[in-house]
């Protein structure tokens, strides 16, 4: 987000993008990108030193001519289980400030700036879901401005759309195709061809992708045993849970955890 003053976004694989104050640019995949004050201008490394542990902190590099100041912020994803509206996404969303548009997202960057500009009580709070609320407010003014395509094109569609909220908000649940096109309100036919059509995957593959989404980063990120997270995720044994997830990821739930925890330390 460019706060004050301009320049050019550089990446692999693209056109320079001028950036001017107000203009959001989202990277949605791993890849390296220059800030420049011209396309020309050599690349300077630096490394940014945070000055404590907090996840908010200043960069300042210093120069010659014009100052230009930027908001970041980065969203770390397993890289492994990234959802198919993201892997879809181009390679860089460039939302142009304009009078008029993307009103709500420029609400909360100026509530995220003001946050961060001088820190009260709660900010710790705050400012991570502010964060969040960003990047759910860049994909929806970028796909209400592109024709959706893929994927995305069921987050438009009612009758899909009613089918992934029940899966996602009951993910333990013993769906079947009938209840999920009852969800949708269509025929089993109807509706199972819809969903495959629209999410390129039959209901209930997306269905066991999306408990075995749920079930690693319940092992990431929680010390529950596995028969917890069997349940939670719609297994009625362990033994049944620790096959599905080793279909999914080639290794055992408690493997999958030991290692990811490894990784952490």
């Amino acid at each position: 987000m460019i706060l004050q003053g301009s320049c050019w976004l550089v990446t692999e694989g693209t056109d320079a993008i001028p950036l001017n104050p107000g203009d959001v640019v989202f990277v949605p995949h791993p890849r390296v990108y220059v800030l420049a004050d011209d396309p020309a201008t050599p690349a300077i490394d630096f490394d940014p030193v945070a000055s404590d542990e907090s996840p908010v902190d200043e960069v300042e590099i210093p120069g010659h001519g014009a100052v230009t100041e930027t908001l970041c912020a980065a969203y770390y994803f397993d890289r492994d289980r990234v959802h198919p509206v993201l892997d879809e996404l181009p390679p860089v969303l460039h939302l142009p400030s304009a009078p008029g548009r993307h009103a709500a997202l420029r609400g909360a960057i100026e509530l995220l700036g003001t946050e961060l500009a001088a820190p009260r009580p709660g900010g710790a709070v705050i400012v991570p879901a502010l964060v969040d609320t960003l990047l759910v407010l860049i994909l929806r003014e970028w796909f209400d401005e592109h024709p959706a395509t893929g994927w995305a094109t069921s987050l438009n569609d009612p009758a899909i759309l009613s089918a992934l909220r029940a899966i996602h908000r009951r993910p333990a649940r013993p769906w079947t195709v009938e209840n999920l096109a009852r969800e949708a309100g269509l025929s089993r036919a109807a509706f199972a061809a819809k969903f495959k059509t629209t999410t390129t995957m039959p209901p209930l593959t997306y269905l066991t992708w999306w408990r075995m989404t749920l079930a690693a980063r319940l092992l990431r990120t929680t010390g529950e045993p596995l028969r917890t997270i069997s349940a939670r995720v719609g297994y009625a044994s362990e033994f049944a849970f620790a096959k599905a997830f080793k279909r999914e990821f080639a290794t055992s739930p408690r493997q999958y955890r030991d290692r990811r925890s490894a990784d952490r330390h």
